[in-house]
């Protein structure tokens, strides 16, 4: 087996500068790919152009192993295995777009056409099952003149990363899935991984097209347990003395369920869960089947929101405020803590829905306010910092359990003010009405 030294990383986006950025921090030479001139020279300057958890401090420690380019040449000929980490969006039947993949696979094939010598090509973007047998080969084959197997290698290799924590996620996984279509490559990938991981991860080795459907599948189980934990926490409201919260966190110590993800609180978004369901879905409809499951789950998913809206309707119609239209603050914006990502946000889906309503609503995140004013544009006031967005508010939703939102001093905020949490994140307070999700 070939000793890896140099790496290059196709598409900067927030997985693929983290992941160029970790090769790079353990010792190898890495050069990474991307249209954006802006981002490049950014990189290039040890700048971040994203903001993702340690990533600031991780491109200036491993700045010296790693270069940005717009080059495909540059970088295919001056490395031995290159991943793909390009979008794949998702188009209106739930599957993955390949528009951005075969674009940045045919460049790939064009210098391979160049290039003497053994490269590995490695997709890391979460593909439709067959893709890489069916697409990637066959355009890499195709334009370089060259045979899979024989003078280059090709592998499908996603990660299971989260917003917010990716260096740490990327650099200690529970499991690396490499879906190999040869042995020589999937030795090649599980050496680096040998030498960037800080754990002693599982090696899940098999076909591409088993890899692929473990991608998707994985996470749509992962939402069906987010899903159950949400539906549990509906019943639960509807009994005196029932708490989901207790229920939930005694569930999870069973070892055949586990306590990841089966808290109760909104439901599931961002950029995976939601298309890599729909996706499964899908995939099952192209198969002639039905993923009855999948689609169950995105439904009741997508009713958490008026869930919550419909108890705030209720708790505003019974509080003491007089006043004729109510004010409603808004904790939250991004789909989870520490990242100002607001796809799929069901706190975003609520603030925008309580407008919609009628209530005047304030709204503060830590991160994602700039991102949130696309969307919501003039019919919210932003808050300058968490204080100020609850200050004389009749009702407070806690949406994302950020950490800094446990300074808020609600005493001061009014006081007769409603609190929703929809994470139990508070605990009780004199002289505050808290309400929260999962409790009857």
């Amino acid at each position: 087996m070939q000793q890896v030294k140099k790496i290059s990383v196709v598409g900067l986006g927030k997985l693929g500068l983290c992941t160029a950025a970790c090769f790079a921090s353990k010792g190898f030479k890495v050069i990474g790919v991307d249209v954006d001139i802006d981002k490049i020279n950014k990189i290039n300057k040890a700048l971040t152009p994203i903001i993702e958890t340690d990533l600031a401090e991780l491109l200036k420690k491993s700045i010296k192993n790693l270069k940005a380019t717009s080059d495909y040449d540059e970088a295919i000929l001056n490395s031995d295995v290159t991943f793909i980490v390009v979008a794949t969006p998702s188009l209106a039947d739930g599957s993955f777009s390949n528009e951005y993949l075969e674009k940045a696979v045919h460049k790939i094939a064009e210098s391979l056409k160049k290039k003497k010598g053994y490269h590995v090509v490695v997709v890391t973007s979460t593909v439709m099952p067959q893709t890489t047998e069916t697409v990637v080969k066959y355009v890499l084959e195709k334009v370089s003149g060259k045979k899979c197997g024989k003078d280059f290698g090709l592998a499908y290799n996603p990660e299971f990363i989260a917003l917010g924590s990716v260096i740490h996620d990327f650099l200690n996984p529970d499991m690396l899935l490499i879906g190999e279509a040869n042995k020589v490559d999937g030795d090649i990938l599980e050496y680096i991984y040998k030498k960037t991981c800080d754990n002693n991860p599982y090696f899940a080795r098999m076909s591409p097209v088993n890899a692929e459907i473990t991608k998707i599948s994985l996470n749509c189980y992962i939402t069906t347990k987010i899903t159950f934990a949400n539906s549990l926490s509906q019943v639960c409201e509807k009994v005196k003395g029932a708490d989901a919260y207790v229920i939930s966190t005694a569930l999870g110590m069973d070892s055949r369920i586990g306590s990841k993800y089966i808290r109760p609180g909104l439901g599931y978004g961002g950029p995976c869960f939601p298309r890599d369901n729909q996706a499964f879905a899908c995939f099952a409809r192209l198969m002639e089947t039905q993923a009855k499951l999948a689609e169950k789950v995105d439904e009741v998913n997508r009713d958490q929101v008026t869930r919550v809206l419909d108890r705030i309707n209720d708790s505003l119609a019974n509080s003491k405020s007089k006043k004729s239209k109510k004010r409603i603050a808004v904790l939250g914006l991004s789909y989870k803590p520490n990242t100002p990502i607001i796809e799929d946000s069901q706190a975003l889906n609520i603030a925008h829905m309580l407008v919609n309503e009628g209530y005047i609503v304030s709204v503060y995140d830590p991160q994602a306010m700039e991102n949130a004013r696309g969307v919501l544009g003039d019919a919210v006031g932003y808050a300058k910092n968490a204080q100020e967005c609850v200050s004389g508010a009749d009702l407070t939703v806690l949406a994302v359990p950020w950490q800094e939102f446990k300074k808020i001093n609600f005493k001061k905020a009014g006081k007769d003010m409603i609190i929703l949490d929809c994470w139990q994140f508070f605990s009780d307070k004199d002289g505050i009405s808290l309400k929260s999700l999962g409790k009857g």
